[in-house]
């Protein structure tokens, strides 16, 4: 049995189907029971559990094989990093209770460095925290995904100008979609244990993208020219802090800071193998919403 906690999202998602499709057996854990249809469809095992609850978390992966675990970025609480924290707590307790065989944590490109760069500074304390774990382990940190610019797409087409904050525009970047880290993640967990504590994983896509890219393949898929403008520096704080509360912010300025001086944001040098999705960004982009 297969756990996926968190299965109703993109990647949890694409796991899921990825496991299903291989004829395994596969326990989706999620939050909102509204959001379990397509995976009951698929014929997934349902179960409802907070990542904030570990003794219903532990209850819900006591007796599988594999759990994949993600950590959730609770975009609407009033502290994101607050909640964030203690959700590595909250899982941390839940595995060391039911000890399943193997664990998979998505993480994040830049989980490595030891200075605080926001967000995958976060996931470096995720990492730290599982890495305690008496169980065979797989850290696969993941690239930006292609899908944050799901956001700003309707605005940029409809202006002709998108916002970016990798700066400069023409700065490549690593990067994937969604679900090809899901069958990626799914593609681990059926491989036969290699006999290693410790894995490291990294996922990105076909090729690296830069925000001049994105706004060209936004161009093509809606027929308007759209360009890319890197949002002035001093502008930052104001601008993350219209959409969401301050410690997410903090978050996101740091880490595109790090992404912008370059290199840090990245794969860990001479640390972990490399799996690369098949999926384009023009692909990527396509299904995603059109302006109003």
């Amino acid at each position: 049995m297969f756990a996926i906690v968190g299965a109703a999202g993109n990647v949890g998602y694409s796991t899921s189907l990825a496991l299903r499709e291989a004829g395994v057996p596969v326990r989706a854990i999620l939050r909102d029971k509204a959001k379990a249809a397509r995976l009951r469809e698929i014929g997934c095992e349902i179960v409802l559990a907070d990542v904030q609850d570990s003794g219903a978390l532990a209850k819900s992966i006591a007796d599988v094989d594999a759990v994949q675990i993600i950590l959730p970025v609770p975009l609407q609480a009033k502290d994101p990093g607050g909640e964030m924290q203690r959700a590595i707590g909250s899982i941390a307790v839940a595995l060391e209770r039911a000890r399943p065989r193997r664990v998979l944590a998505i993480s994040d490109y830049g989980a490595h460095v030891a200075n605080d760069i926001g967000m995958p500074t976060m996931f470096r304390t995720f990492e730290e925290r599982l890495g305690r774990l008496n169980a065979h382990k797989m850290f696969l940190r993941s690239a930006e995904h292609m899908q944050n610019w799901e956001r700003v797409i309707p605005v940029a087409i409809a202006s002709g100008n998108l916002p970016s904050f990798h700066d400069p525009v023409d700065m490549v970047f690593p990067t994937i979609s969604a679900p090809d880290l899901g069958q990626i993640a799914a593609n681990l967990l059926l491989r036969p244990d290699i006999g290693r504590e410790l894995e490291v994983i990294h996922a990105e896509g076909p090729c690296r993208y830069s925000a001049s890219d994105v706004a060209t393949a936004l161009s093509q898929l809606s027929g308007r020219a759209v360009r890319a403008h890197a949002v002035p520096r001093p502008q930052w704080k104001e601008t993350f802090e219209r959409s969401m509360p301050a410690s997410l912010a903090g978050l996101l300025i740091k880490f595109y800071d790090a992404c912008n001086k370059g290199s840090l944001v990245d794969i860990e040098p001479n640390n972990g193998e490399v799996r690369y999705g098949t999926t384009e960004l023009i692909d990527a982009l396509r299904p995603l919403p059109p302006p109003q």
